[in-house]
């Protein structure tokens, strides 16, 4: 058994679209529509391992919480890239880029190498060993 994929709500498709395929080097299908519902989506491919369904809907409500303390439900999604090294120059890129790394590069008491970073959407990515 494995995980086929996960998904996220988005406010703005087009611009995590770009974040997973910039950054994790996802391929990603053309985008699915189902105007009766206000429904879009696009399935990203990852290049070893599961896929990642970005979706938005307009009756979707947009979250209110504020994205630093933690709390019940998904807490992040993690990738595996290989080498501490990769890791840095990961850390180091979404620094240069601009998006906010919370933790990081480090070794944690259960043993991984990593940082955390928000995506866009304030989603908690972890990149790992």
């Amino acid at each position: 058994m494995r995980i086929e994929h996960v998904a996220i709500w988005c406010k703005d498709l087009e611009q995590m679209k770009r974040f997973y395929t910039h950054f994790f080097n996802a391929k990603s299908n053309e985008k699915y529509e189902n105007k009766t519902k206000g429904f879009r989506s696009y399935f990203m491919t990852l290049p070893d391992g599961p896929r990642i369904e970005l979706m938005q809907m307009d009756s979707v409500l947009i979250s209110a919480a504020d994205v630093y303390p933690q709390f019940t439900g998904l807490a992040h999604i993690a990738f595996s890239v290989g080498s501490e090294l990769k890791v840095d120059e990961m850390a180091a890129t979404f620094i240069a880029d601009g998006y906010e790394v919370l933790d990081g590069p480090r070794w944690t008491g259960d043993g991984y190498y990593e940082c955390v970073v928000l995506d866009p959407e304030w989603n908690r990515v972890e990149i790992v060993v």
